[in-house]
């Protein structure tokens, strides 16, 4: 994703509610500039917890076989040069902090927000979204079949239940006005956006104005459903043209395929 190029959009008078994540605004900056994420520099600071990981990895490598690169691309809105570009991305941002074949929370971190130890609420959401496993750590396999949810190409479907996972902090089903509220707090933040209080809640309320269509205070898959029917800019946020793009910025590895692309 491109450095801190989360945008927000906000309309008292048309929307009330314009809260753009741009997910994908900051892999647009890792696929240019991979080489931010190389590992090289000085070591960072890890915690406590991670060195665990680390050590029940005990520094797996994962040995990406051609065969699950023409699964990946067969199974996502990938190309084969595209996936064996991935990789290329992928081995940048997993030698960040620890060379283990795994992306941990730290590096994920270092890679959106330029810090492994700074929490931030959005980027450790994004996280966990790509952690299908949810064993605390990124794989290849997660990576390309997370990231295809913002191919240009992939269905609007994956994108509207991801937009809604996204938000639905708690995972319960449902996106509520407290998590809501948290989601456009850390935006703004991160943003380097300041509004007062009194905007923050126009805009929570507003929202729920128009998406809580049956007024029960929270917004269902639905709801949700409907809502970016009605305002389809929301869904800007998870298509990221870059990565048709993305073969031109690692080609290294594409350009040593055995394979011709049939997408």
């Amino acid at each position: 994703m491109c450095m801190m190029m989360s945008r927000i959009l906000y309309s008292g008078d048309s929307y009330g509610f314009g809260v753009l994540l741009e997910v994908g605004s900051r892999f647009p900056f890792l696929i240019k500039h991979g080489h931010a994420c190389t590992g090289d520099g000085p070591w960072l600071p890890v915690s406590r917890e991670h060195l665990g990981q680390c050590r029940h990895l005990e520094k797996v490598k994962q040995n990406v076989k051609h065969e699950q690169i023409i699964i990946l691309a067969s199974e996502t809105s990938f190309t084969v040069n595209e996936v064996e570009a991935l990789f290329d991305l992928f081995k940048k941002l997993s030698t960040a902090i620890v060379d283990d074949g795994f992306i941990h929370k730290e590096e994920f971190r270092l890679a959106l927000v330029g810090s492994s130890i700074k929490q931030n609420l959005f980027a450790d959401r994004v996280f966990d979204m790509f952690d299908i496993k949810g064993n605390g750590v990124i794989e290849f396999e997660e990576f390309v079949r997370s990231l295809s949810i913002f191919h240009p190409n992939a269905p609007k479907e994956e994108k509207i239940a991801f937009a809604f996972r996204l938000f639905g902090l708690r995972q319960t089903g449902y996106i509520e006005r407290d998590e809501l509220k948290e989601m456009v707090l850390a935006i703004l933040t991160e943003s380097d956006v300041t509004v007062s209080d009194d905007v923050v809640e126009s805009m929570v309320n507003k929202t729920l104005m128009d998406a809580d269509s049956k007024g029960d205070g929270k917004i269902d898959e639905e709801e949700w459903k409907e809502f970016v029917e009605k305002y389809p800019f929301l869904l800007r946020m998870m298509t990221l043209p870059y990565l048709k793009d993305i073969t031109l910025a690692f080609p290294s590895f594409v350009l040593h395929t055995q394979v011709e692309d049939n997408k």
